[in-house]
C-alpha cells in the first residue's frame, strides 16, 4: 500500500492513494532568451510506479534535465518557464499548488541526485553537517541527533568508516564516493520518488557499475520510485524497469526496458541502441548516430530527427509524427512505427 502524503505533516488535499505514484502528461517548458522563446520540452509524458525504475535516455540537449528540474520544481525562472502540461503525485498536479506546498514535498517526497556531485555541495562544510542540516530544518531534530543521523546514511551508502568521514569535506571524496554522498542527501528524508540526474557521469566504468547497484539496492530496500537520467542506454540496462527515450525536447519512446532493447519502434532507439559497444564487435569501428542533435530554436519541419533517420521518407519531413502503438504497452512517435518494431526497417 502506498504511504500517504506527508505534506505539512498530513496528506496532501486531493491525494488518491490509488492513483499512480507520478504521472508527466504533455509538460513543456520554453526558454526566453533575448526576446525569443526557445522551446525545452516539447511533449513529455510517462508515467513511474511505486517500487519501480523508470530510465529516461537521450543525447545531450533532448530536454532529460529539465524534464527532471520541471518535476521537482526547481528549474530557475526566469528565463524557464513551464508553459503546459502536468505533474500528478498521486493524482494532485503540483503545477497548481502553492510554492510552500511545493517546497515541502521536495525532499520530503521527491528528491534528486545532481550529476555534478562537486559543485552540487557546499566546500566549506563538512559532508555530515550538509546532509545533518536536512533533518535540523525539516524535522526540528536537535545538532547531536542530525549527526547520527547522517553517519548511519554515509554508513547504508557505503562509505567506509562513516563515523570519522562525516567530518571530512568534499574535495577529501572521490568522485564516486562524492556521489554516494549526494545520494545520502536526497535519501535522508525518505522521498517517495528520487531523480537521478546522470548519477555516473565523469566516473570510470567500474565506479559507475557500483553507483548503479547502490542506487538498484536503495530503491529495492525502500521500495521508492526511481527515475535515471542518462544518455548511456546501456548503463540502465540490467536496472530500469521502463524506458522513456527522449529527442529534441519530447518523447518519442515509451517501453518496457527488455522490449526496447529487444524490438525498439524509434528509428532513434534502434540508433542508441547500435552505438552501443558490444565485446562481439571487438576491432569493428563503432556505429555512430549520424549529424548533431538539432538547435531547439530551430527544429527541422516535421519529425525532428528526419535529418539523422535511417528510415526516413519524403514524409518525414512534411509531417508531425502521431503517437502510435505497435504493441501494447509500447508506444512510438514515428510514421512507421510498425515497421521499425517488426524490423523491417
Amino acid at each position: 500500500m502506498v504511504s500517504p502524503m506527508r505534506v505539512v505533516g498530513d496528506t496532501l488535499p486531493g491525494a488518491d492513494l490509488n492513483a499512480p505514484l507520478l504521472e508527466v502528461e504533455e509538460l513543456r517548458v520554453e526558454f526566453q532568451v533575448r526576446g525569443k522563446r526557445i522551446p525545452a520540452v516539447r511533449s513529455a509524458s510517462f508515467t513511474l510506479e511505486q517500487g519501480r525504475t523508470l530510465a529516461v535516455v537521450g543525447e545531450s540537449g533532448s530536454g532529460k534535465s529539465v524534464t527532471s528540474q520541471a518535476i521537482t520544481g526547481i528549474l530557475d525562472t526566469p528565463p524557464g518557464h513551464i508553459t503546459g502540461g502536468r505533474v500528478l503525485l498521486h493524482g494532485v498536479d503540483l503545477l497548481e499548488q502553492d510554492e510552500e506546498t511545493r517546497r515541502t514535498v521536495r525532499g520530503n517526497h521527491i528528491a534528486i541526485v545532481f550529476q555534478d556531485a562537486l559543485s552540487a555541495l557546499n566546500p566549506l562544510w563538512s559532508v555530515g553537517f550538509q546532509i545533518g542540516e536536512l533533518f535540523r530544518v525539516h524535522r526540528g531534530t536537535s545538532r547531536k541527533e542530525a549527526k547520527l543521523k547522517a553517519i548511519e546514511l554515509l554508513d547504508q551508502v557505503g562509505i567506509p568508516d562513516a563515523k570519522n568521514r562525516a567530518g571530512h569535506y568534499p574535495h577529501q571524496f572521490s568522485g564516486g564516493m562524492r556521489q554516494r554522498v549526494m545520494i545520502a542527501m536526497a535519501l535522508a528524508l525518505d522521498p517517495e520518488v528520487l531523480i537521478a540526474d546522470e548519477p555516473t557521469t565523469a566516473l570510470d566504468v567500474t565506479v559507475q557499475a557500483q553507483i548503479m547497484r547502490l542506487l538498484k539496492r536503495i530503491q529495492a530496500e525502500r521500495h521508492m520510485g526511481l527515475i535515471l537520467i542518462t544518455h548511456d542506454l546501456g548503463v540502465v540496462a540490467d536496472v530500469a524497469d521502463e524506458v522513456a527515450v527522449m529527442y529534441a525536447g519530447e518523447v518519442v519512446e515509451r517501453a518496457g526496458i527488455r522490449d526496447a532493447f529487444k524490438r525498439p519502434a524509434h528509428p532513434y532507439t534502434k540508433a542508441l541502441l547500435r552505438a552501443i559497444p558490444r565485446v562481439d564487435t571487438i576491432g569493428q569501428e563503432l556505429e555512430v548516430i549520424r549529424g548533431l542533435p538539432p538547435n531547439p530554436a530551430n527544429l527541422p519541419s516535421g519529425c525532428p530527427f528526419h535529418p539523422r533517420c535511417f528510415a526516413a521518407e519524403d514524409k518525414c519531413a512534411e509531417a508531425v509524427p502521431p503517437w502510435l502503438e505497435p504493441a501494447s504497452g509500447h508506444g512510438s512517435r514515428c510514421h512507421f512505427a510498425e515497421e521499425v518494431y517488426t524490423d523491417e526497417r
